[in-house]
């Protein structure tokens, strides 16, 4: 039995390296993220149209360095580990400044330095024989996976999140209401909307249900959104929601109340047809919404303030089109049902701290954030700059607007010091060479975001979904405890599919993916 099991042990480790997720994520980020960050990102125009700044494809070369002299030249990780310099490799984008609708030919600019990890694609120790790693003074044994940046080798440490794009429903135990919420982290080219749907106890002539969601101040009863997203009559409301009467009663109460919210002349909409009544009620639940968002200001403005909020911050993962917002409505309805039947206890809510309600973001996905804010201000860098020399009436350079320094220092400086996009401080740690074995517990550790104040005793705990994917000895003592854990041995974290794959292999078999009107 026990030399099956090592048959076994070696077949695995034959296929997979103990740092793969760290190497696989980040040749994904190189080969396909980078260039998708780059497709996505809204043109830069200036003069009100009259130039146009179209960008084409990225290429990265392999680590080199610039020496002093001005002279480029290749860089292996023990030079940069005794000069004390980056290993990082230098990006080049393809732009094309047109004017008035012309379409001059692309050329490439040089947009900055990207850190390079080891054993990745672009690094020189990729595909290396043992005999070949001795002679560029490497230790054949090391795995690879983490970044040099100044000299220092600097581990991006797998961090652990709720699973997006997914309902999460929760009860919570009060002694005498009944109250529960269903919670979805939506998130859509690394903006995160948290999107909460809460039934509780009004505490006088309230709403049960009431939705809240990013720009949107407070809570608004989920009756009102669901009007203002197309489900506008109450019949349309109650059977979207749910066939059962029991549920159906329960949302009853709250029509009549946010009718009564929304002020809905009920003499003025008795000589409507149902396509004017529908209207009717959906821009006064647009109305009631854009005085929530943009208080005291001018109606119109109002008005376009509360569509733009409910497209771009609700269910953003959906889509932002405003086509979309009947689907969302649906959406909206059947996560209502789910919050109905764990109020009635026919459904039991979720565990938080089940390994399938949870997901985790290796280096790939780390640097795919930390790349779109880069990103993001050497687009706004480079506008100002062509605008400040459209000001002053010089010619046009795109070469002369691209500051390098704006997207490697971002990069470079969330490496070097751990504090990433988004607030979160430790995610790029000093890597630990106390020993080999240390090395490699390290590469495979895995960190909770949760605060580490906080007594969190269930999150501490090992759940039995744990087994096989997290080592159920390894983690420190003291406040850390339960929330810095390690990979076990033989865990292989599988990577996300494309969503879009799945929908046209859905469509082939003559599925409908949704219903619509």
């Amino acid at each position: 039995m026990t030399e099956n099991n090592w048959k076994l042990v070696d077949a695995f480790f034959d296929k997979y390296d103990l740092v793969d997720h760290h190497i696989k994520s980040y040749n994904d980020f190189v080969n396909n993220r980078i260039q998708n960050i780059i497709d996505i990102t809204e043109p830069i125009t200036l003069d009100d149209g009259k130039y146009t700044l179209k960008t084409g494809k990225v290429r990265i070369e392999k680590p080199s360095n610039k020496e002093a002299d001005g002279s480029r030249s290749e860089i292996d990780p023990t030079e940069a580990r005794l000069r004390n310099l980056n290993y990082s490799a230098d990006m080049y984008l393809e732009m094309a400044l047109n004017e008035d609708g012309e379409e001059n030919e692309l050329e490439e600019v040089y947009i900055g330095e990207l850190p390079v990890m080891l054993k990745s694609d672009i690094c020189h120790l990729n595909g290396l024989t043992a005999e070949e790693l001795i002679e560029k003074h490497e230790d054949p044994q090391d795995l690879g996976g983490y970044f040099i940046v100044n000299g220092s080798e600097r581990a991006v440490v797998t961090m652990e999140e709720i699973a997006p794009n997914k309902i999460i429903l929760e009860r919570i135990d009060e002694p005498e209401d009944r109250h529960a919420k269903a919670v979805v982290t939506s998130i859509k080219s690394g903006f995160r909307a948290r999107i909460t749907l809460e039934y509780k106890k009004p505490r006088k002539n309230g709403v049960f249900l009431r939705i809240s969601f990013p720009y949107l101040p407070g809570e608004i009863p989920l009756v009102i959104l669901l009007r203002a997203l197309g489900l506008c009559t109450d019949q349309e409301i109650i059977t979207a929601i749910s066939d059962d009467n029991n549920f159906q009663m329960m949302v009853a109460d709250d029509l009549q109340v946010s009718s009564e919210s929304l002020k809905l002349d009920q003499r003025e909409m008795e000589g409507m047809t149902l396509d004017e009544r529908r209207e009717y009620m959906r821009d006064a639940a647009i109305k009631y919404i854009g005085n929530r968002v943009a208080k005291n200001m001018p109606k119109d403005y109002r008005i376009k303030r509360a569509k733009d909020v409910v497209n771009r911050y609700l269910l953003p993962h959906m889509g932002t089109e405003e086509e979309r917002c009947y689907d969302k409505a649906i959406y909206l309805a059947e996560m209502t049902e789910m919050l109905l039947e764990v109020i009635e206890q026919k459904r039991e809510p979720h565990d938080k701290d089940h390994y399938t309600n949870k997901r985790l973001r290796v280096s790939g996905d780390l640097m795919e954030d930390l790349f779109r804010v880069a990103f993001t201000n050497l687009t706004r860098d480079m506008s100002y700059q062509l605008e400040r020399s459209l000001s002053r009436g010089k010619e046009l350079s795109i070469k002369q607007a691209v500051r390098s320094d704006v997207l490697t220092e971002n990069i470079k400086h969330a490496i070097a010091t751990g504090n990433w996009v988004g607030g979160r401080a430790g995610v790029s740690q000093l890597l630990d060479r106390t020993s080999y074995m240390g090395t490699l517990s390290h590469l495979r550790r895995v960190v909770s975001p949760l605060t580490r104040s906080q007594p969190h005793f269930e999150a501490r705990d090992l759940h039995p979904t744990q087994f096989g994917k997290i080592c159920p000895n390894e983690t420190p003592e003291g406040p850390n405890c339960g929330l810095v854990k390690n990979l076990a041995l033989l865990c292989n974290i599988s990577e996300g599919s494309d969503e879009q794959e799945i929908i046209d292999v859905i469509e082939t078999m003559d599925v409908d993916l949704i219903s619509r009107r």
